[in-house]
């Protein structure tokens, strides 16, 4: 009796090892040539899906191993039906980390293309792989017959609890996923803040933004106030910006005159001054035009990037001041007229 049940289950056993080896030894050859043929392509997706597959590839293999088994054994149907069971778990389950692996892989991929900054994506991508775990768990749950229905209305209460306790933190996380998603402000990027402080954006955290200021002080701004404040960015659409220097002479001053020496000593600086650019060519405008006692000039040129702007303006107003002189233009001082009346008071004796 011993030596029969022995035989019952060493056939099943044997069938489904002989067939999970084999279809090992298939997946590995198979996954050579796909390597081959994914290392000869451009795009990466085919070794994005070629990776994430291949660890549940393994459980497959067991899978259908023990499959083969069941189909040439003699057990009690009450075996196979456990059995299948575990068949059904291990596919789910080998399922669930395919599509994890896929999630994750494609996430880091778009978080390269687009420029996310790195330190805040670790959180995002271990929510993004938990979510497909526990998902793929409750499955799990219901094909061993357990009921899920107390779990999800469980989670579903403890969670509403949650977002009631922690709103603010909640409202800045979704502020600064906003923020990253949007990419409006990003991090390296000098902004202003519509309060006065301006600085370089040194991270975009899940509830907080820092800004480094010129000082070398640090800003930290709440996602959600920043989500809802003006913000200018000196660094979109693109770096470089437009510098203008007004600049003033006397009246006695030719304007053209004036406006052919602003823009030779423009022109001499390029390539002199750091971060003064040539393209386009500086030019001058008679604006804001006719002052209360000086002609007003405005000297227009492209800096690299907003900083650039202290030290350009620095330098060129030293060389037009030095060409003023030897050219002997006159930068006046504010000039009044005023008129005096003497009044003669008569009076009657």
């Amino acid at each position: 009796m011993d030596a029969h049940l022995l035989n019952k289950m060493l056939v099943p056993f044997m069938a489904a090892s002989v067939s999970a080896v084999i279809l090992l030894f298939v997946r590995a050859i198979a996954f050579k040539v796909l390597h081959k043929w994914a290392a000869g392509t451009e795009t990466k997706i085919d070794d994005t899906i070629i990776a994430s597959f291949k660890t549940p590839s393994v459980f497959w293999c067991i899978a259908i191993g023990l499959y083969m088994g069941i189909a040439v054994s003699e057990l009690p149907e009450r075996y196979v039906v456990y059995l299948s069971k575990v068949i059904n778990i291990i596919i789910v389950f080998s399922i669930t980390i395919a599509a994890a692996n896929l999630a994750g892989k494609i996430f880091k991929e778009y978080v390269r293309k687009t420029g996310l900054p790195i330190p805040t994506t670790g959180l995002a991508y271990g929510i993004l792989k938990g979510t497909v775990f526990a998902i793929g768990f409750l499955i799990i749950l219901s094909l061993m017959g357990i009921s899920i229905t107390p779990l999800i209305t469980a989670l579903g209460i403890g969670g509403l609890a949650v977002a009631l306790a922690l709103q603010d933190t909640l409202a800045n996380l979704f502020a600064g996923i906003h923020v990253l998603v949007e990419r409006s402000i990003r991090v390296g990027d000098f902004i202003k803040l519509e309060t006065g402080q301006e600085g370089y954006v040194e991270d975009i955290t899940w509830r907080t933004t820092r800004v480094r200021m010129l000082p070398n002080n640090m800003v930290v701004i709440p996602n959600s106030k920043l989500s809802q404040s003006i913000v200018t960015n000196y660094y979109l659409p693109e770096k470089r910006m437009a510098l203008l220097i007004p600049i003033s002479v006397s009246y006695s001053s030719d304007p053209e005159r004036v406006e052919k020496i602003l823009v030779e000593e423009a022109e001499n600086a390029v390539g002199e001054v750091p971060g003064l650019l040539g393209d386009p060519v500086p030019f001058v405008r008679f604006i804001p035009g006719f002052g209360a006692s000086s002609l007003d000039f405005t000297l227009i040129c492209q800096v690299g990037e907003f900083v650039d702007q202290y030290l350009v303006q620095h330098e060129l107003r030293k060389r037009i001041l030095k060409r003023f002189r030897e050219e002997g233009i006159e930068i006046p001082f504010p000039q009044r007229t005023l008129h005096l009346r003497e009044a003669k008071a008569e009076r009657k004796e």
